[in-house]
Protein backbone atom coordinates (compact mmCIF):
# COMPACT_ATOMS: atom_id res chain seq x y z
CA UNK A 1 0.00 0.00 0.00
CA UNK A 2 1.91 2.99 -1.25
CA UNK A 3 1.08 6.59 -0.96
CA UNK A 4 3.11 9.38 -2.31
CA UNK A 5 2.27 11.91 0.34
CA UNK A 6 3.86 11.26 3.68
CA UNK A 7 6.30 12.08 6.41
CA UNK A 8 6.36 11.80 10.16
CA UNK A 9 3.87 11.51 12.98
CA UNK A 10 2.63 14.09 15.45
CA UNK A 11 4.73 15.63 18.15
CA UNK A 12 4.99 13.73 21.41
CA UNK A 13 3.27 14.98 24.53
CA UNK A 14 4.47 18.34 25.81
CA UNK A 15 7.27 18.36 28.34
CA UNK A 16 9.26 15.59 26.67
CA UNK A 17 11.23 17.75 24.25
CA UNK A 18 14.98 17.72 24.69
CA UNK A 19 17.03 20.89 24.65
CA UNK A 20 18.98 19.67 21.63
CA UNK A 21 15.96 18.88 19.48
CA UNK A 22 15.70 21.07 16.35
CA UNK A 23 13.99 24.38 17.09
CA UNK A 24 10.97 24.66 14.80
CA UNK A 25 10.94 28.44 14.81
CA UNK A 26 14.57 28.59 13.73
CA UNK A 27 14.01 25.96 11.08
CA UNK A 28 11.08 27.87 9.68
CA UNK A 29 13.21 31.02 9.38
CA UNK A 30 15.64 29.06 7.22
CA UNK A 31 13.00 28.25 4.61
CA UNK A 32 14.18 29.73 1.29
CA UNK A 33 11.93 31.82 -0.88
CA UNK A 34 11.48 29.86 -4.07
CA UNK A 35 8.90 29.89 -6.85
CA UNK A 36 6.14 27.32 -6.82
CA UNK A 37 7.06 23.97 -8.33
CA UNK A 38 5.39 23.07 -11.60
CA UNK A 39 4.14 19.62 -12.43
CA UNK A 40 4.29 18.47 -8.82
CA UNK A 41 2.42 15.26 -8.04
CA UNK A 42 2.41 15.67 -4.27
CA UNK A 43 2.43 18.42 -1.71
CA UNK A 44 0.80 21.80 -1.94
CA UNK A 45 0.82 24.06 -4.99
CA UNK A 46 3.49 26.25 -3.41
CA UNK A 47 7.12 25.15 -3.06
CA UNK A 48 7.76 27.37 -0.06
CA UNK A 49 4.84 25.76 1.77
CA UNK A 50 6.11 22.31 0.85
CA UNK A 51 9.57 23.08 2.21
CA UNK A 52 8.15 24.49 5.41
CA UNK A 53 5.87 21.48 5.81
CA UNK A 54 8.65 18.98 5.23
CA UNK A 55 10.92 20.72 7.71
CA UNK A 56 8.20 20.88 10.34
CA UNK A 57 7.32 17.23 9.84
CA UNK A 58 10.94 16.11 10.00
CA UNK A 59 11.61 18.13 13.13
CA UNK A 60 8.50 16.73 14.82
CA UNK A 61 9.26 13.16 13.75
CA UNK A 62 12.89 13.16 14.80
CA UNK A 63 11.98 14.78 18.10
CA UNK A 64 9.56 11.99 18.83
CA UNK A 65 12.05 9.28 17.85
CA UNK A 66 14.84 10.79 19.98
CA UNK A 67 12.59 11.27 22.98
CA UNK A 68 11.27 7.73 22.75
CA UNK A 69 14.68 6.06 22.53
CA UNK A 70 16.56 8.22 25.03
CA UNK A 71 14.29 7.50 27.98
CA UNK A 72 14.96 4.61 30.36
CA UNK A 73 14.08 1.36 28.57
CA UNK A 74 13.75 3.21 25.27
CA UNK A 75 15.78 0.42 23.71
CA UNK A 76 15.62 -2.28 26.36
CA UNK A 77 11.84 -2.17 26.70
CA UNK A 78 11.04 -2.20 22.98
CA UNK A 79 11.48 -5.55 21.24
CA UNK A 80 11.74 -3.86 17.86
CA UNK A 81 14.95 -1.99 18.77
CA UNK A 82 16.29 -3.87 21.80
CA UNK A 83 19.99 -4.62 21.42
CA UNK A 84 20.46 -8.37 21.74
CA UNK A 85 23.45 -10.60 22.32
CA UNK A 86 25.94 -10.37 19.43
CA UNK A 87 25.51 -13.37 17.16
CA UNK A 88 29.15 -14.41 17.33
CA UNK A 89 28.98 -15.00 21.09
CA UNK A 90 25.42 -16.30 21.40
CA UNK A 91 26.67 -19.85 21.95
CA UNK A 92 28.83 -18.68 24.84
CA UNK A 93 25.85 -16.85 26.32
CA UNK A 94 23.66 -19.94 26.06
CA UNK A 95 26.26 -22.05 27.84
CA UNK A 96 26.68 -19.39 30.50
CA UNK A 97 22.96 -19.40 31.22
CA UNK A 98 22.92 -23.18 31.44
CA UNK A 99 25.84 -23.07 33.87
CA UNK A 100 24.02 -20.71 36.22
CA UNK A 101 25.41 -17.37 35.05
CA UNK A 102 22.11 -16.01 33.80
CA UNK A 103 22.55 -12.84 35.85
CA UNK A 104 25.83 -11.98 34.13
CA UNK A 105 24.31 -12.54 30.70
CA UNK A 106 21.27 -10.39 31.52
CA UNK A 107 23.46 -7.62 32.93
CA UNK A 108 25.50 -7.59 29.74
CA UNK A 109 22.42 -7.22 27.52
CA UNK A 110 20.89 -4.54 29.76
CA UNK A 111 24.10 -2.52 29.89
CA UNK A 112 24.41 -2.45 26.09
CA UNK A 113 20.91 -1.01 25.87
CA UNK A 114 21.62 1.56 28.57
CA UNK A 115 24.66 2.75 26.63
CA UNK A 116 22.55 3.19 23.50
CA UNK A 117 19.87 5.12 25.41
CA UNK A 118 22.54 7.48 26.70
CA UNK A 119 23.90 8.18 23.22
CA UNK A 120 20.64 8.96 21.40
CA UNK A 121 20.20 12.63 22.48
CA UNK A 122 23.22 13.68 20.40
CA UNK A 123 21.26 12.67 17.30
CA UNK A 124 18.97 15.69 17.67
CA UNK A 125 21.66 18.22 16.70
CA UNK A 126 22.72 16.18 13.67
CA UNK A 127 19.15 15.71 12.49
CA UNK A 128 18.63 19.43 12.92
CA UNK A 129 21.66 20.19 10.75
CA UNK A 130 20.39 17.84 8.06
CA UNK A 131 16.95 19.49 8.08
CA UNK A 132 18.42 22.98 7.86
CA UNK A 133 20.61 21.93 4.96
CA UNK A 134 17.78 20.55 2.85
CA UNK A 135 17.51 21.75 -0.73
CA UNK A 136 14.42 22.22 -2.87
CA UNK A 137 15.40 19.03 -4.72
CA UNK A 138 15.57 17.13 -1.41
CA UNK A 139 12.05 18.24 -0.59
CA UNK A 140 10.68 17.22 -3.95
CA UNK A 141 12.42 13.83 -3.73
CA UNK A 142 10.84 13.21 -0.33
CA UNK A 143 7.40 14.31 -1.46
CA UNK A 144 7.45 12.08 -4.53
CA UNK A 145 9.66 9.26 -3.28
CA UNK A 146 8.98 5.80 -1.95
CA UNK A 147 7.81 4.62 1.44
CA UNK A 148 11.11 5.38 3.16
CA UNK A 149 12.35 8.40 1.19
CA UNK A 150 12.64 10.58 4.30
CA UNK A 151 14.44 7.93 6.31
CA UNK A 152 16.80 7.32 3.41
CA UNK A 153 17.46 11.06 3.25
CA UNK A 154 18.66 10.98 6.86
CA UNK A 155 20.75 7.87 6.28
CA UNK A 156 22.38 9.43 3.25
CA UNK A 157 23.15 12.77 4.89
CA UNK A 158 23.67 11.85 8.53
CA UNK A 159 24.65 8.22 9.17
CA UNK A 160 28.42 8.79 9.25
CA UNK A 161 28.05 11.89 11.40
CA UNK A 162 25.73 10.04 13.77
CA UNK A 163 28.19 7.17 14.11
CA UNK A 164 31.05 9.56 14.88
CA UNK A 165 28.92 11.37 17.48
CA UNK A 166 27.44 8.23 19.06
CA UNK A 167 30.60 6.18 19.48
CA UNK A 168 32.40 8.34 22.10
CA UNK A 169 29.22 8.51 24.19
CA UNK A 170 28.69 4.77 23.84
CA UNK A 171 32.32 4.08 24.75
CA UNK A 172 32.06 6.18 27.89
CA UNK A 173 28.74 4.69 28.92
CA UNK A 174 29.88 1.13 28.21
CA UNK A 175 32.47 1.60 30.94
CA UNK A 176 30.11 3.39 33.31
CA UNK A 177 27.32 0.83 33.20
CA UNK A 178 29.66 -2.15 33.37
CA UNK A 179 29.18 -3.56 29.88
CA UNK A 180 32.84 -4.51 29.50
CA UNK A 181 32.95 -6.04 32.97
CA UNK A 182 29.81 -8.09 32.35
CA UNK A 183 31.18 -9.21 28.98
CA UNK A 184 34.53 -10.28 30.43
CA UNK A 185 32.86 -12.13 33.27
CA UNK A 186 30.67 -14.05 30.86
CA UNK A 187 33.44 -14.82 28.40
CA UNK A 188 36.00 -15.63 31.08
CA UNK A 189 34.05 -18.67 32.21
CA UNK A 190 34.58 -20.36 28.87
CA UNK A 191 38.02 -19.37 27.66
CA UNK A 192 39.37 -22.79 28.55
CA UNK A 193 36.38 -24.83 27.40
CA UNK A 194 37.31 -27.24 24.56
CA UNK A 195 35.88 -26.28 21.17
CA UNK A 196 34.67 -22.96 22.60
CA UNK A 197 36.90 -20.49 20.80
CA UNK A 198 37.16 -16.97 22.14
CA UNK A 199 35.43 -14.49 19.84
CA UNK A 200 36.75 -11.03 19.15
CA UNK A 201 34.14 -8.33 19.65
CA UNK A 202 34.41 -4.55 19.42
CA UNK A 203 31.73 -3.66 21.94
CA UNK A 204 31.77 0.07 21.20
CA UNK A 205 31.29 -0.51 17.47
CA UNK A 206 28.59 -3.15 18.00
CA UNK A 207 26.51 -1.04 20.39
CA UNK A 208 26.95 2.09 18.26
CA UNK A 209 25.75 0.39 15.09
CA UNK A 210 22.81 -1.24 16.83
CA UNK A 211 21.88 2.08 18.42
CA UNK A 212 21.82 3.69 14.97
CA UNK A 213 19.73 0.82 13.62
CA UNK A 214 17.20 1.63 16.33
CA UNK A 215 17.19 5.33 15.52
CA UNK A 216 16.52 4.79 11.82
CA UNK A 217 13.90 2.17 12.60
CA UNK A 218 11.98 4.60 14.79
CA UNK A 219 12.28 7.39 12.24
CA UNK A 220 10.92 4.98 9.64
CA UNK A 221 7.99 4.10 11.88
CA UNK A 222 7.08 7.75 12.20
CA UNK A 223 7.28 8.08 8.43
CA UNK A 224 4.86 5.18 7.96
CA UNK A 225 2.51 6.61 10.58
CA UNK A 226 2.03 9.86 8.72
CA UNK A 227 1.41 7.95 5.49
CA UNK A 228 -1.42 5.86 6.89
CA UNK A 229 -2.91 7.99 9.65
CA UNK A 230 -4.30 11.43 8.76
CA UNK A 231 -4.80 12.09 12.47
CA UNK A 232 -1.03 12.32 12.78
CA UNK A 233 -1.05 15.57 10.79
CA UNK A 234 -1.67 17.84 13.75
CA UNK A 235 -0.94 21.30 12.35
CA UNK A 236 -2.52 23.36 9.59
CA UNK A 237 0.80 23.39 7.75
CA UNK A 238 1.07 19.61 7.76
CA UNK A 239 -2.54 19.27 6.60
CA UNK A 240 -1.87 21.73 3.81
CA UNK A 241 1.14 19.81 2.55
CA UNK A 242 0.21 16.21 3.34
CA UNK A 243 -3.57 16.26 3.17
CA UNK A 244 -6.24 16.21 5.87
Amino acid sequence: MKRRIFIFASVQASGMALAQVPDLDKLMKSVPKVPAATGATAGSSDAKTDIAGIKEALAIGTEKAVNSLSKTDGYFGDKAVKILMPKNIQKVAEMARMAGYEKQVDEFVLSMNRAAEAAVPVAARIFGDAIRGMTVDDVRAILTGGDTAATEFFKRTSEKKLYAAFKPVVSKKVDEVGTTRAYKEMMGRYEQVPLMQSKSLDLDDYVTRKALDGVFYMVGQEEKQIRTNPAARTTDLLKSVFGK
